[in-house]
């Protein structure tokens, strides 16, 4: 069974910086793309960055110069540095794998989610 484990969410001030990780667990050949999205409190769950097997990114235009995203083919796992945070971008933060091709499962797959939340 494929499951994705999200880490490194929680409190941070304005400006300050926190890392997301993301690890797809079970018996997983490939994954073609990973990313992040986010979903804050009474608004819909939207992009924030997706990175493919061969490294090209694609970000939002609000984390832009912000945020950087990357990954680990090895380990199958996606990070997500986040940094100048601000308190808008305070949301539950979920990870998602994309074209997932496992010995028993395939398809896409969404981790529980991270909450992380800017204030001071």
């Amino acid at each position: 069974q494929v499951q994705l484990v999200e880490s490194g969410g929680g409190l941070v001030q304005p400006g300050g910086s926190l890392r997301l990780s993301c690890a797809a667990s079970g018996r997983i050949f490939t994954i073609d793309d990973m990313g992040w999205y986010r979903q804050a409190p009474g608004k819909q769950r939207e992009l924030v960055a997706t990175i493919t097997s061969g490294g090209s990114t694609n970000y939002a235009d609000f984390v832009k110069g912000r945020f950087i995203i990357s990954r680990d083919n090895v380990k199958n796992t996606v990070y997500l540095q986040m940094n100048s945070l601000k308190p808008e971008d305070t949301a539950v933060y979920y990870c998602n794998a994309e074209r997932v091709l496992g010995v028993n499962n395939q398809g896409d797959f969404w981790g529980q989610g991270t909450q992380v939340t800017v204030s001071s």
